[in-house]
């Protein structure tokens, strides 16, 4: 191999060239890295409504390193993700020195269990709220399941003018829902939405003209339901 003069030139070569590259390599991994490029600001792409500014600046301040070329993109968007209201957020660098921040809010649709909020996509997050909101009461993992099942039947009682004020899963999967007007509907297991929609036909020629409106009806017989009035035994 000593003596072969062609194949020594190539490897020659072939080391020239590598410890160019690491030469090049170097240099740009340090000029990268000079406080020439730092990030001097976060550019959001719209206003949040419930994230304030403040706590904004804060997980910059404290959760972001490097300049605009080594800053770690997924790791700042995991940062501003652990802020309270805050979804989702898109994180990209914005030439020459800035990071710009999309940044998705959670809308409320509903408490649940008493001690966390649904969100409109059916997913649970723990923010403390104001708002009136309807309570939804579920198994741990059907909160989507609940929120989905909420929209269909509070569709199917805008004949009556209602609106739901709390739905409930039970651990045997039955349904009931509880009406801002207090009035209870146990749906059951099965054909829940062609029950209620039974019941929303006939209300208004029925129970709407009772003197004392049910407060409580059970919606799981084939072919009809029973309602029980305010201080009834039945």
């Amino acid at each position: 191999m000593w003596d072969n003069a062609p194949l020594l030139r190539s490897i020659a070569n072939a080391l020239f060239g590598l410890s160019i590259v690491l030469v090049l390599y170097g240099v740009v991994r340090y000029v990268l890295r000079l406080p020439v490029f730092p990030l001097r600001a976060v550019e959001l792409t719209a206003a949040p409504q419930r994230v304030s500014p403040e706590l904004l600046e804060k997980a910059m301040r404290e959760q972001v390193s490097g300049n605009f070329f080594t800053v770690d993109l997924e790791r700042t968007r995991e940062a501003f993700e652990q802020l309270p209201w805050v979804r989702k957020v898109s994180v990209r660098r914005k030439f020459p020195w800035s990071l710009e921040l999309e940044v998705e809010e959670h809308v409320a649709l509903a408490r649940w269990n008493g001690t966390a909020l649904v969100n409109t996509h059916g997913e649970v997050f723990g923010v403390s709220s104001e708002q009136t909101l309807p309570a939804f009461i579920g198994q741990p993992d059907t909160s989507a399941q609940v929120a989905q099942m909420y929209a269909e039947l509070n569709a199917a009682l805008q004949p009556m003018q209602r609106q739901i004020a709390q739905i409930s899963l039970s651990p045997r999967y039955a349904w009931q829902v509880k009406l801002d007007n207090g009035m209870v509907l146990e749906l059951g297991r099965e054909q829940m939405q062609e029950r209620l929609a039974r019941f929303v036909a006939v209300y208004s020629y029925s129970l709407a003209a009772l003197a004392r409106p049910a407060n409580h009806v059970d919606l799981r017989y084939r072919n009809g339901f029973a309602a029980r009035l305010p201080d009834s035994e039945v």
